[in-house]
């Protein structure tokens, strides 16, 4: 990873912050750390876009005062910046929550350090390889929408936008480039987090309730993205790559 990296640890467990600010550092990362949601978001919101832009959170969910959840929505009103909750262990609820207000992964306590470093070095793996192979046209235009590839932004036929968090576009650029094939949840766990999806894990179907909603798609009657039972899901609707955004959307 580049020094320009930047990772935001906020957790009130004064152990948990010393261990990642040294391992992470050991890893070429620029460390900072917050006790509590109240001084990470002072703090992140004082810098600059440029001085974010390579940046990652490592958020703790159960903190005194405003909480991991209500810090992680606050964020994903102004920032797009990946965001790694940490959970307790047995409750799957809180992971399911946090994936709906746009977290990127979770990661339950206790952990080994190794794995949220892999996990980290993942995600910003996936955004360099976006930024430094963009995509021969810039927009993708679908049952009525339009994603621009470039700023990462999705809008409505009449150009209004429409909110997606980096995980979401990651998810959705996975069912783009395979447009009319079904893929699995092992196959789609793999793509977006590099490991399998264990039978009993929620994340994917949640992360795929959750790019619907974004998308306006009926969970009971879904256009766009479908289940298949017993097989995965499928990108179902036409879509047409463009260098102009001008051009009629697909319906």
């Amino acid at each position: 990873m580049r020094a320009s990296h930047r990772i935001f640890v906020v957790d009130d467990d004064d152990g948990i912050r010393q261990l990642l600010a040294e391992y992470l550092t050991k890893h070429g990362f620029a460390v900072e750390t917050s006790p509590d949601g109240e001084s990470f978001l002072e703090r992140f919101q004082s810098l600059s876009v440029e001085e974010t832009r390579n940046a990652l959170v490592v958020l703790d969910i159960m903190m005194p005062g405003i909480d991991g959840f209500d810090v992680c929505r606050q964020l994903r009103t102004f920032t797009k910046v990946p965001v790694i909750m940490l959970t307790a262990v047995s409750d799957e609820m809180d992971r399911i929550v946090g994936l709906e207000i746009g977290a990127d992964d979770y990661l339950a306590k206790p952990f080994n350090p190794r794995e949220l470093l892999a996990r980290i070095k993942a995600i910003f793996r996936r955004s360099e390889q976006t930024a430094e192979a963009p995509p021969p046209s810039r927009f993708c235009c679908f049952h009525g929408l339009c994603l621009d590839m470039v700023t990462r932004s999705l809008s409505d036929v009449e150009g209004e936008p429409l909110p997606l968090s980096g995980a979401d576009y990651n998810l959705l650029m996975l069912f783009v480039n395979n447009a009319g094939r079904v893929l699995s949840r092992e196959y789609i766990a793999g793509e977006t987090r590099k490991r399998g999806s264990d039978p009993l894990d929620r994340f994917i179907d949640v992360h795929i309730s959750r790019l619907r909603q974004c998308l306006g798609d009926d969970a009971r009657s879904p256009a766009i993205i479908k289940t298949v039972r017993g097989a995965g899901y499928l990108m179902a609707t036409e879509v047409r790559f463009s260098h102009d955004a001008a051009v009629p959307v697909l319906s």
